[in-house]
């Protein structure tokens, strides 16, 4: 399994990842304190798509590991049908 090599990418991702915790601990304040469903959707909205970011810039790094790895085109290719299978998987 390809891991991640590049740490300031690591790094970015972590950072954010922090931040999506730290909008989901707001939307738990929001319930907690009965805002209104409007102000609670639109914070998880905004947290989701946050998240999606992340998996898009993993989905991404691994995508430039696997291609840069290989230099083989059948090697390739096959990294290729991979990833279009985590992707399908995992999307």
């Amino acid at each position: 399994m390809t891991q991640m090599k590049d740490d300031e990418s690591r790094r970015a991702l972590i950072v954010r990842l922090r931040r999506v915790e730290g909008q989901v601990r707001g939307v738990q304040q929001l319930m907690e304190n009965a805002a209104p469903c409007e102000s609670i959707a639109q914070q998880l909205s905004a947290a989701r798509r946050a998240l999606d970011k992340v998996f898009y810039m993993m989905m991404a790094c691994m995508i430039e590991q696997q291609v840069t790895e290989d230099s083989s085109p059948k090697a390739v290719h096959a990294d290729v049908r991979k990833l279009t299978d985590m992707l399908s998987k995992y999307s």
